[in-house]
This record gives structure tokens, C-alpha cells and sequence, in this order.
């Protein structure tokens, strides 16, 4: 059913601290195809790669929104709301993918 679908914002970054924001409506295989540099552009080109911050919607409209707002922020702000579930840059797909 098209009303039961969860959208995610999400934020990337790399070893340099480089951030990266998105929208999908698959998370994991967003995170997988970003890592498997399948994502052709920005996040290939610095391997943009651990997740450290997502929110789930149940509204595209609303995660497209989201996404906008947090784009639009100074990076201190990112860091901040990074920091208020993961202070310590975990990376939140840590074992996602192992077989």
C-alpha cells in the first residue's frame, strides 16, 4: 500500500568529516549502493560512505522537506543534530552488509 511506505533523510560523511545529505525511500540499499560507489556524482567522487544520522517519515513530502532544511543549514548545525544520537560518529549500517 502506498501509505505505509518510510521515507529517510540521511547524513554521510567520509574520513575527512566531509557530510553529505539525502533522501530515499530504501535506506539500507542507499547506504550499500553509496559504499559500492554506485551513486555516481558528489559522494563517489569523496568517498562519502558511513552513515551517521537518519530520520524516518512516513510522508514523502515531509522527508523531501526535511532534507531541504537540513541542506540549507550551516555545517555547526549539522554537527549539532548529528550529535544529539551520535556524538561519537558510529557508523549506523556497521553490519549491515556482512554475510
Amino acid at each position: 500500500m502506498p501509505g505505509n511506505r518510510i521515507y529517510y533523510i540521511y547524513i554521510l560523511t567520509n574520513k575527512s568529516g566531509t557530510l553529505y545529505t539525502g533522501v530515499t525511500g530504501d535506506l539500507e540499499r542507499r547506504v550499500w549502493l553509496h559504499r559500492t560507489k554506485q551513486v555516481e556524482g558528489f559522494t563517489k567522487r569523496y568517498n562519502i560512505n558511513k552513515l551517521l544520522y537518519f530520520e524516518s517519515f512516513s510522508d514523502v513530502w515531509s522527508a523531501i522537506a526535511r532534507e531541504k532544511e537540513i541542506k540549507g543549514w550551516i555545517r555547526r548545525k549539522k554537527l549539532d543534530l548529528i550529535a544529539t544520537t551520535n556524538p561519537d560518529w558510529h557508523d549506523l549500517s556497521e553490519g549491515w552488509y556482512e554475510q
